[in-house]
């Protein structure tokens, strides 16, 4: 009796780049690089990006979130509302 082999299946993942590469000086102060990591970090949004994906947002409700925002940008751009 021949039984077929099982075709096999890899998922191949996304490729994200989450590695912050700071280049420092050997002089430089730890300090100094600690400040500088963070403001890349601040840069990269990695934070929002993670708070962003903790809950889903329907996407009727993201677009209603954006056409509200727009409607008040352009509210104040006008001086109906002032800020």
């Amino acid at each position: 009796m021949f039984i077929p082999p099982k075709p096999h299946i890899f998922a191949i993942p996304k490729k994200r780049n989450n590695m912050l590469i700071i280049d420092s000086k050997d002089c430089e102060n730890i300090d100094k690089a600690l400040k500088k990591y963070k403001k890349k970090y601040e840069k990269s949004k990695t934070l929002l990006q993670l708070r962003e994906r903790q809950a889903f947002i329907k996407p009727s409700i993201r677009r209603r979130g954006e056409i509200l925002k727009a409607i008040y940008k352009q509210k104040i751009f006008n001086g109906t509302i002032e800020s």
